[in-house]
């Protein structure tokens, strides 16, 4: 096993390395460009709607020709993808989840018409019931718990759906067991074989995703009975590696780890022990703390993301799902030109 050799003062002195700009830049070991951001939209029903989400301060609900503005003005920046989350109309939810797996559903008519207007953009869509359901969950309610198998079934269903609407990524993120080989088997079978499974293979069941159920409206269906039967308990890092190699050997193209910034050691654990890339999540929760800070004037708000996200680099992720990726991406362009 190698050692560290270390140097003796003053013939070695750490200082010169950061003396200026350019001997930093020459030594930087993790670099963040736009290529590494995605952008998570919200979308509503509606012409011309751009709706304040009061607890994420700077995101709104979009309706879908305002969706296509911002795929724009996301890919003139070099922002690669976009991730799409539907705000489900309350007449439109049931048990069942069953607007989920309809071809005219709002997410599906999103992707077309994006996909359409910016066709160099790639879609990600959410798999998971949980929009859709009067209860709040992420599947199929059977003796009062989530059942899995039945809700594997439906998930397949929705990939289908999604993957014929033309979504580039179907992204799991329900933590179902055995749902990525299903879709996977289901995809190949429809030969959707360039279609991507991001699986969100590590996802916790987090205090940090209330701002995203406030956006979506799920929080007052879920109410306090949680989702802790299916999301991994925020305890454990080797159980994530297992929920990973799982679903990387069904099937899944990337993987994901969720939320972000309390879990970088998940981030580094995990991707140290699979063979494709990680993606990180920064989530609504960690959004916010943020925003709200940098609002008040506790600090900067371009500087503390632009700091955040390169944390996320420097733990292994491949890319950040993160509402700041416009503000972080016009910064990074700005300070290029």
């Amino acid at each position: 096993m190698s050692r560290l050799v270390l140097g003796s003062y003053p013939a070695t002195r750490l200082r010169r390395s950061r003396a200026s700009d350019w001997r930093r830049c020459l030594v930087r070991e993790s670099v963040l460009t736009s290529n590494d951001l995605v952008l998570p939209i919200f979308l509503v029903e509606g012409s011309g709607v751009r709706k304040p989400i009061k607890s994420l301060p700077g995101v709104a609900q979009l309706s879908i020709d305002e969706s296509i503005k911002t795929a724009k003005e996301a890919r003139s920046l070099g922002i690669p993808a976009i991730a799409l989350f539907p705000v489900v109309n309350p007449s439109l939810k049931d048990e069942l989840g069953t607007e989920a797996l309809k071809p005219d559903n709002l997410v599906c008519r999103a992707v077309k018409e994006i996909k359409s207007a910016v066709s160099d953009i790639g879609i990600i869509c959410d798999v998971a019931l949980d929009p859709y359901t009067t209860h709040g969950h992420d599947g199929l309610i059977v003796n009062g718990d989530v059942e899995n198998d039945s809700t594997v079934e439906a998930l397949v269903h929705q990939s289908l759906i999604l993957a014929k609407a033309g979504c580039d990524v179907i992204a799991p993120s329900d933590m179902m067991d055995g749902r990525i080989g299903s879709i996977r088997k289901a995809l190949e079978g429809e030969r959707y074989t360039n279609t991507m499974i991001l699986s969100y293979a590590v996802k916790y069941a987090s205090s940090f995703y209330g701002p995203f159920r406030d956006a979506v409206g799920s929080t007052s269906a879920l109410g306090a009975k949680g989702k802790h039967t299916y999301q991994m308990d925020f305890s454990n890092v080797d159980e994530a590696l297992r929920e990973a190699a799982f679903d990387v050997a069904e099937g899944a193209d990337l993987v994901m780890v969720k939320p972000g910034m309390p879990y970088l050691d998940v981030v580094a654990a995990v991707n140290a022990h699979v063979n494709v890339p990680v993606l990180a999540y920064q989530v609504s929760g960690e959004y916010a703390m943020m925003a709200i800070s940098a609002k008040a004037g506790v600090f900067d708000r371009t500087a503390v993301f632009y700091e955040s996200l390169l944390a996320f680099k420097r733990a292994g992720a491949s890319a950040i799902l993160t509402y700041a990726a416009l503000d972080v991406a016009r910064a990074l362009i700005s300070n290029t030109d």
